[in-house]
């Protein structure tokens, strides 16, 4: 939300408890998925670690004419994992509030790794959707980028406008997005509190350059990815096959953590492999 005075986005609190799993001796209670509403308009959504130790976020935005969806998870299932359903239930919600004939959904993703387009399907055939494939070739044809990695696209949702970075380093396909309405920058894997797995090493320090050019030249608030694997023990991270984290850090990240991981990057300098312990990430390269 704008601050009609300042006209910067007002910096709003993300102090939730995340469902992080159950105790392996103990019945799952955790709900398949949470949702946590930022705003009137924003939506935060964690997938359950009892269903999927990825335990993602996606994100759901309202615009005036559409909302976007970005990501769609880890599970495709519907029963196991009902992302049409509460995504439809909060539309229906949002609409009841905002009314309006028609409205759209857009179905984006950060990138085409499988743990953020495994739902998908669900809203195949869903009326007045539209779901952009999250492959290069479909990322790069739908956001005009080309071959141009300064290029910069617009998604207008109806007086809310995203601005979409390609930002490959932990996968090619990668995109940020920066929600201007609500100052949220949407970094994906590639920058979160946990393990931030490097596949192409100048790329992603060339990402990292970027993002901090966007956070220079606009207003933002929160850098949001999609897990979180740190605990709140700097320096040490969930296993990896962890589906009970009951003492995780936040989820949103600060402009200076982001600083933090280009200091990491100038420490680690040419040493481009294993794992590169800091405080408040871990940096893993792998470019074989």
């Amino acid at each position: 939300m704008i601050d009609f005075v300042t006209g910067r986005p007002i910096a709003r609190d993300i102090d939730v408890a995340w469902i992080h799993g159950s105790p392996p001796e103990e019945p799952n209670t955790d709900p398949a998925i949470a949702v946590f509403g930022y705003d009137e308009h924003t939506f935060v959504l964690r997938q359950s670690m009892s269903i999927d130790r990825e335990a993602p976020f996606l994100f759901l935005l309202f615009g005036n004419s559409r909302a976007v969806l970005i990501d769609t998870g880890a599970t495709a299932s519907a029963d196991l994992f009902p992302l049409r359903r509460v995504v439809d239930g909060l539309v229906d919600r949002w609409r009841a509030a905002h009314p309006r004939p028609d409205y759209g959904l857009l179905v984006l993703h950060s990138h085409v790794h499988y743990d953020h387009i495994a739902a998908d399907a669900q809203f195949t055939g869903r009326p007045d959707t539209q779901i952009v494939g999250a492959d290069l070739r479909s990322v790069r044809e739908y956001f005009g980028f080309g071959d141009n990695p300064g290029a910069v696209a617009y998604v207008d949702l109806g007086g809310r406008v995203l601005e979409c970075f390609g930002t490959p380093g932990h996968h090619e396909s990668a995109v940020t997005y920066y929600d201007g309405y609500a100052g949220l920058l949407l970094t994906g894997d590639t920058v979160y509190p946990g393990r931030l797995y490097v596949n192409d090493w100048p790329a992603f320090v060339g990402t990292i350059d970027r993002l901090l050019a966007i956070c220079r030249d606009r207003p933002v608030v929160h850098l949001l990815g999609c897990h979180i694997e740190m605990t709140t023990q700097p320096g040490v991270d969930y296993p990896v096959e962890a589906n009970y984290q009951p003492d995780e850090v936040p989820l949103q990240m600060t402009v200076g953590q982001l600083r933090d991981i280009r200091a990491a990057i100038e420490r680690i300098g040419e040493k481009l492999s294993g794992r590169q312990v800091f405080d408040d990430f871990i940096i893993c390269v792998d470019t074989d």
